[in-house]
């Protein structure tokens, strides 16, 4: 019988934890989302910042949080046959970077239909 009651406890803890996981990867996506509301500039003069850096037409734009805890505006532009991913500042508007994205890596996480 004890075995069984460490069994169903072990069994609780895991489920508490996945659960707990879940609700943390939840409220984070969602709070990313409300962050953009702290941004000095918005997502149409990121956009052009972008755009104008190469030369090209934006095709994707997120508001994301670098590792350094940093919010920038990541677009993805396209500029003839290549595509950019090219990084502008929340605060100042300054492109940070635009690197050319060859086998565009940046989509792995996107859902197929």
């Amino acid at each position: 019988m004890k075995r069984n009651l460490k069994t169903i406890a072990a069994a609780a803890a895991v489920v508490c934890g996945v659960t707990a996981a879940a609700v943390a990867a939840t409220s984070k996506a969602e709070n990313d989302a409300l962050a953009i509301s702290n941004a000095k500039i918005g997502m149409a003069q990121a956009i052009s910042a972008a755009e104008a850096k190469v030369q090209g037409k934006a095709s994707k734009a997120e508001f994301e949080q670098q590792k350094g805890g940093k919010w920038v505006f990541d677009i993805e532009v396209v500029a003839g046959a290549k595509v950019f991913d090219v990084a502008v500042d929340a605060d100042s508007g300054a492109v940070l970077a635009a690197t050319e994205d060859k086998a565009d890596h940046d989509d792995d996480h996107d859902k197929k239909d």
